[in-house]
């Protein structure tokens, strides 16, 4: 079930992303294109109507970026200061990414209830998008959607931290395809000794 929601969220990621990115090439291609003074072409591109186009992209960049964090933690890419924590005992380093785990969800399921409160709010009533005239819950809904996947991304990441000991990890320095040795130092909190391991 893990490994579905895994790739769903992978998957979406990169649909969005591509998507996007697709988008905004054809619609840049066709605003410098329908502007050059071909007989025929210039009159059919200016007939072509993407006006609504950023304003898709934005939404799409911004449901990534939601369902983004939640990959994030998921995989340990996001960045964090660990100099301090890396020096402290084992008993004090485990508290206090527990804590800074548990943080992260209690912010997120917050951000994800008061995003599902607006939400809720916002369907009922006739508020649409400018450009697409797409009812705005619909836009909006990557807040509680995004927010409560982070929550449980960081509820799974502090399950296993205090099963294992071990934090995700999202080596900067490695290239996919290149076996070679990390140039850059380890820059994660040091594992915690799993109860009852040597």
């Amino acid at each position: 079930m893990l490994r579905w929601l895994d790739h769903l969220e992978e998957w979406l990621i990169t649909f969005l992303m591509g998507a996007a990115t697709l988008l905004i090439f054809v619609a840049v291609v066709h605003r410098y294109a329908a502007g050059l003074p071909i007989p025929g072409v210039q009159d059919f591109l200016i007939r072509i109507d993407l006006s609504w186009a950023q304003e898709l992209c934005i939404y799409m960049f911004v449901w990534m970026a939601k369902f983004g964090a939640a990959y994030g933690v998921r995989t340990g890419i996001h960045v964090g200061v660990d100099v301090l924590i890396n020096h402290l005992p084992p008993p004090a380093r485990k508290a206090y990414v527990m804590f800074g785990l548990l943080a992260g969800a209690t912010f997120t399921i917050i951000v994800g209830t008061l995003g599902a409160t607006f939400v809720w709010d916002i369907a009922h009533t006739d508020s649409v998008s400018p450009d697409l005239e797409m009812p705005k819950w619909i836009v909006y809904l990557c807040i509680p959607l995004g927010s409560y996947l982070m929550c449980f991304r960081f509820l799974q990441v502090a399950w296993s931290f205090w099963r294992t000991g071990d934090l995700p990890r999202h080596d900067i320095a490695h290239v996919e395809g290149i076996d070679a040795p990390a140039a850059v130092s380890n820059l994660h909190p040091l594992p915690v000794k799993a109860a009852g391991s040597p």
